[in-house]
């Protein structure tokens, strides 16, 4: 066999590889996920006609919107909800207006029924009860209730009361920091100063052995410059989540890295800032099959910008051409 044969084997045998991976990553690769119609009403305590939705292309209606992804979370919602609502009718909200949206993402237990029974007895609270037909995943629930919020602000926060609510107002003068004219930013509550904590030291070991691990991954793929990717307290403002969620993939325990990467391909600007943490017994990860639907998802993730098949949402167009990089409009003077 002459050396031209074997260049040419070579190549053809590189370019079958090349081929074949980039079909797999098509193939695993998840779509954008798809609303049902009845999945852009919602239900609230004083009526028992499902309502329509706000979008995320509207303007703000409200100052903060609270979403909360729930599935199964009959047990600890109760107190997690009690706790928000207290927070928001305290003085330190500084009386900000807000909405609560429930995503009830295919609760088996009655979770949907349980939040419209809670939203009867805080009657003077916007409580809305989203309820999606089939399981879509924790970012399926947090995408769908960011691209339907009204708030000037939107906060993602778990439903089983783990993060502290109060430190919302940490989450909201960072915010003003950075970006001070409503501005395109993204504040990360963050667990990292806790590491060496009892909070965490209690952990269960192959679990601070993931976190490790976990990390390392994240350097490959690009966000190591967050310490604390994986928290469920994040503030985004209106701007940001214009720009991020509509290009969200990812339904899977993984989606706050893509939510992240996708905030630093539009150059938005993320802050991270230090909330107290404790951990709730009742969580749904699987520690051993979730681990290595991450590794899996870590990758599509990475391969997927890196080969530019996933982007960032364009910024939306200004009515005089004008746009900021981060997607906020700014009018010519």
């Amino acid at each position: 066999m002459d050396q031209s044969t074997l260049l040419y084997s070579g190549f053809a045998l590189l370019a079958v590889t090349a081929l074949t991976c980039y079909t797999a990553l098509v193939l695993l690769s998840p779509s954008p996920r798809t609303e049902h119609p009845s999945e852009k009403f919602y239900l609230a305590h004083e009526t028992s006609k499902p309502l329509p939705l706000g979008t995320l292309s509207e303007p703000a209606a409200v100052d903060l919107s609270v979403v909360i992804p729930a599935y199964n979370e009959t047990t600890r919602l109760p107190d997690m909800l009690a706790s928000t609502l207290s927070h928001l009718s305290s003085q330190a909200a500084h009386g900000r207006t807000s909405e609560v949206l429930i995503v009830d993402d295919g609760s088996t237990d009655g979770t949907a029924e349980l939040a419209l029974t809670l939203a009867k007895k805080h009657s003077d609270a916007d409580i809305r009860i989203v309820r999606l037909l089939r399981n879509a995943g924790k970012g399926g629930a947090v995408r769908h209730g960011m691209l339907h919020a009204r708030g000037r602000r939107m906060l993602m926060v778990d439903a089983d009361g783990a993060s502290r609510f109060e430190d919302l107002e940490l989450l909201w003068a960072e915010m003003d920091r950075i970006a001070p004219n409503d501005g395109p930013a993204v504040v990360v509550g963050s667990r990292a100063h806790l590491v060496k904590t009892e909070a965490v030291v209690k952990r269960s070991l192959v679990r601070n052995v993931l976190m490790y691990g976990l990390h390392t991954l994240l350097r490959v793929v690009g966000v190591g410059h967050v310490r604390d990717t994986q928290c469920g307290f994040k503030l985004f403002s209106r701007a940001a989540a214009a720009r991020i969620f509509p290009a969200q993939h990812l339904a899977t325990w993984i989606f706050d890295v893509e939510l992240l990467l996708l905030a630093q391909q539009a150059r938005v600007p993320v802050a991270e800032v230090p909330v107290a943490w404790h951990e709730v017994s009742g969580s749904k990860l699987n520690v051993f099959t979730d681990s290595l639907q991450m590794l899996r998802d870590l990758l599509i993730l990475r391969a997927n910008h890196l080969l530019g098949r996933w982007a960032v949402a364009p910024p939306p167009p200004a009515a005089n051409g004008v746009a900021t990089n981060g997607g906020a409009l700014r009018a010519r003077k």
